[in-house]
């Protein structure tokens, strides 16, 4: 589990993690410092999408597309198993297996993508409908809403879960975009249409994150080995975990960063 799930009793709140995902479904690429822009996503977060056959992205015409156009967790739980490295520069994305380099290509080129394309539609053979294709239009974001916005966890948050679970849940199966901690568990939940502060940067809190069959997947092995949205209908009545917030006023974060919550005084 990350360093930041080791600590029990944070003394303020912070920015322990930021997080992008390149690709869609692929792994995240751990940041310790980011620049955030009113309206915008995290920068490059889901850039790039995979199609597991012949969709209905047009990148002439771009418009939000559920997520089940693509190929991601929820249904290839085995791109779990993968983990990728992305160079800013030429947006060359390194495939690992087992530790191992196993495809490189820039996405920004037709042969680093083929390339890509090719090692994807072996790699998920039996499981897609037809070849899997990388898509991608300037400025838009293949997320999972179609505000952009950033997704936020609460390390205690998942600490109460893992409590509940009888074991440690990786934070890393929500795929957001920033861990805070030093918050009391599950207070994000309260923050609807209410803002936050990581550091300067002021956000607004959109809507909580309604948690899919991605999250049990384990990272690292693509094994779904939790059943996460039942636990915590179970534990809550509603499968709720994280929030989606936009930015309001841009500027830098740094992991480190002072969190200002709207309770303030509810800080652990």
């Amino acid at each position: 589990m990350d360093r930041a799930m080791d600590r029990t009793s944070p003394s303020r709140p912070h920015v322990a993690g930021l997080f992008r995902y390149p690709v869609k479904g692929l792994s995240a690429q751990a940041l310790e410092a980011v620049d955030l822009v009113a309206g915008e996503t995290m920068p490059l977060d889901r850039i790039y999408a995979i199609e597991p056959g012949p969709g209905r992205f047009d990148p002439a015409a771009p418009r939000y597309l559920p997520k089940v156009n693509f190929v991601m967790l929820m249904r290839h739980e085995s791109l779990a198993a993968l983990e990728t490295r992305f160079e800013e520069d030429g947006h060359q994305l390194t495939i690992l297996r087992d530790g191992k380099p196993v495809v490189r290509g820039s996405l920004r080129t037709a042969v680093g993508r083929a390339m890509i394309e090719q090692f994807l539609a072996a790699y998920l053979e039996g499981r897609v409908r037809g070849s899997p294709h990388i898509v991608h239009a300037t400025g838009h974001s293949f997320s999972d809403v179609a505000m952009k916005c950033l997704h936020i966890i609460n390390l205690e948050s998942v600490r109460k879960l893992s409590r509940l679970a009888g074991r440690e849940v990786a934070p890393e199966r929500f795929r957001a975009n920033v861990w805070i901690d030093g918050v009391a568990a599950m207070s994000e939940l309260n923050w609807l249409d209410r803002e936050i502060r990581l550091g300067d940067v002021r956000l607004r809190v959109v809507t909580r994150t309604d948690r899919c069959a991605a999250t049990n997947v384990a990272p690292g092995t693509g094994v779904r080995d939790m059943a996460i949205p039942e636990l915590l209908e179970r534990s809550f009545g509603h499968r709720d975990f994280g929030v989606y917030a936009r930015v309001v006023t841009g500027g830098p974060v740094h992991v480190g960063d002072p969190v200002e919550t709207p309770e303030g005084k509810d800080a652990i």
